[in-house]
């Protein structure tokens, strides 16, 4: 992610994160416990490979359910064993419990009189394995550990919010500037050998030289999103009327990571003094999540060092409040170094976004970590509990000292 690590001076132990579900492990801690009455069916689900949408558009198709009456308290990643929670209005709870689905299982189900909500978690719990490095490194990791706990660790937005091409910030500009010749540049050409198979890469060449059926012809099948957007495109002549055809909910996902990348930013101007409150900050209080201004920072300083609370950075929208002094400037000059203000978050490709503030680090919890050697070789095992929204990959990369590398 090219951001710097909070521990600089402190050695990682290297390796990767490999591509096995097996090695990474994740189950949200919920919120609160369902009531037993209502008419959502809450269930936990353990899913092998499987996206969150993919999960609730086969769980809709099998209790004949619209997905919108699924809901979810946090996306997760396919390439990984999961335990998920979700609910469902209108569903039968035997039926709920009865589902048999490739890739997935139901672990208990019970009813709860409203909606799974985004953000309705205490947090999650991962077990993750380190694999192409050295068992006895595992020493090392004490006093890295101690820091990020005395600390804190940087509250990134991890690389799989901006997608796989890591691209999605730049595509929630394109649709918040209405800049739809520029989306569609991103959506359907800009070409990457890293990246694109040979079909894909094919296409999108096609496209950037503008041979439209040509790269029609070359998109594959199951690049069903891009088809559809290139085929209005064709018929049209309109880059207004063939973005449109992007799902709500990828618009959502893009405005998400531009407000992400703003967040990154701030933290990343702020990694040296995460756990050091300046004046005029917005700061947040962990245990119910309120946030005030703070005026005087040596009399609040006290209560950051005791992890009662810490400074916040930007998830820019028109109606998040902003700091003052110091931090308000720090803020200003990086929404001025995207060419983006709050307000224009009032409209966000047919979204109003009102925007928040998040703490700008968190605090790792229950930190286990075990040597051992498997079938696939050598590896360490860092089991660690997150605050909801936190990310694990950001938490790895404090301890590899390298971005996690998720390859074999």
């Amino acid at each position: 992610m090219n951001l710097p690590h909070s521990t600089p001076d402190l050695p990682g132990v290297g390796g990767s994160i490999k591509q096995r579900p097996e090695d990474f492990f994740v189950q949200e801690i919920p919120l609160y416990e369902p009531s037993g009455q209502g008419e959502h069916v809450y269930c936990e689900i353990e899913k092998i490979g499987l996206t969150t949408f993919e999960t609730i558009d086969r769980v809709a198709r099998a209790l004949n359910v619209s997905p919108r009456d699924i809901g979810y308290a946090g996306l997760k990643d396919a390439a990984a064993i999961t335990r998920q929670l979700f609910s469902i209005q209108g569903a039968d709870e035997s039926a709920v419990m009865n589902l048999h689905l490739p890739q997935m299982s139901v672990k208990w189900a019970a009813r709860h009189g409203n909606k799974l909500r985004l953000g309705h978690l205490r947090g999650n719990r991962f077990a993750v394995k380190i694999r192409h490095v050295n068992p006895t490194d595992v020493v090392k990791l004490t006093p890295l550990i101690r820091q990020l706990q005395d600390r804190g660790m940087p509250n990134y937005f991890g690389e799989q919010r901006f997608g796989r091409r890591g691209n999605n910030h730049l595509l929630g500009a394109a649709i918040l500037r209405d800049d739809n010749a520029q989306a569609l540049k991103i959506l359907l050409g800009s070409p990457d050998k890293s990246l694109d198979n040979p079909q894909q890469l094919a296409a999108r060449q096609a496209f950037d030289r503008g041979d439209f059926p040509a790269s029609m012809k070359l998109w594959p099948r199951s690049s069903g999103m891009e088809r559809r957007i290139l085929a209005r495109f064709i018929k049209t002549q309109n880059p207004a009327s063939a973005v449109r055809t992007v799902d709500q909910r990828i618009r959502r996902l893009c405005i998400s990571a531009l407000q992400s990348d703003f967040f990154n930013q701030v933290v990343s101007r702020r990694i040296a003094s995460l756990d050091k409150l300046l004046p005029g900050d917005l700061a947040e209080k962990h245990d119910n999540g309120a946030v005030f201004r703070v005026v005087d920072a040596t009399v609040e300083q006290p209560r950051c060092d005791a992890f009662q609370i810490s400074p916040t950075g930007p998830l820019i929208g028109y109606r998040m409040t902003l700091p003052e002094g110091q931090p308000l400037q720090i803020e200003e000059e990086i929404f001025a170094s995207r060419a983006v203000r709050p307000a224009d978050f009032r409209a966000a490709g047919r979204l109003k976004v009102k925007g928040a503030r998040r703490s700008l680090r968190v605090r790792p919890t229950d930190v286990e970590l075990a040597a051992g050697v498997d079938e696939h070789g050598p590896h360490i095992t860092a089991a660690f509990t997150l605050p909801a929204g936190s990310f694990a990959t950001v938490f790895l990369r404090e301890l590899m000292k390298v971005e996690p590398d998720t390859s074999d």
